[in-house]
């Protein structure tokens, strides 16, 4: 960052060589470094914004997460129990505290640029919201099928998830779940409605 006007949230940006991380081999060593060098640029952003935990963060978050719920019953998108159980995650979120920072919210390789330093674009969404939310995306697109790329990023961070951290990981997974059902429908991206049916078979 080379400039930013505060009162109209501008910020210029200069150019970076380098190539996106979703551009490297699966399993390559470029691969994992950016996962790694990731890690460690989101715990700087994180440590630099955090506030201790709190209900106020967890209740909002539930209060939205209904509204994609309820958006994703009208268009038939869930039976019951897929109702039922996104409804149970929205509860915890709604009675849990956690720590809040000034999170990305779109934490994945596509946003990540890998050359002689490391870089991060696309802040549509970047607010402050629950930190733990941001390795959402990464635990339920990457992670999973491939889990050394967990370590290297966490080993970058700088601490891994703690317990309760890992059960609010399962939350944020639904929200991951419904979200993508919701806009897979409205787009009419199967890829996408694919990944919230994969998410949600996860959960139960």
């Amino acid at each position: 960052m080379v400039g930013r006007d505060d009162a109209t949230h501008t910020l210029l940006l200069t150019a970076l060589a380098g190539d996106r991380a979703d551009t490297f081999a699966p399993g390559s060593p470029e691969e994992e470094l950016a996962h790694h060098e990731a890690g460690h640029a989101l715990g700087k952003l994180h440590r630099a914004t955090a506030m201790p935990q709190g209900g106020a963060v967890g209740a909002s978050l539930s209060e939205r997460f209904q509204g994609w719920i309820d958006r994703a019953v009208r268009a038939d998108l869930l039976d019951a129990a897929e109702e039922k159980l996104l409804k149970h995650h929205a509860v915890i979120l709604g009675t849990s505290h956690m720590d809040s920072a000034i999170c990305h919210l779109d934490y994945q390789p596509r946003n990540w640029l890998l050359g002689d330093t490391f870089g991060i674009y696309d802040f549509e969404h970047m607010r402050r919201d629950a930190r733990v939310r941001d390795f959402a995306r990464l635990e339920f697109r990457r992670w999973q099928a491939a889990p050394h790329l967990r370590t290297a990023f966490f080993d970058g961070y700088g601490r891994s998830p703690n317990d309760l951290e890992r059960r609010l990981l399962e939350s944020f997974g639904a929200i991951e779940a419904a979200t993508a059902l919701v806009k897979g429908h409205q787009e009419d991206d199967a890829a996408l409605s694919a990944h919230g049916r994969t998410v949600l078979s996860r959960l139960t």
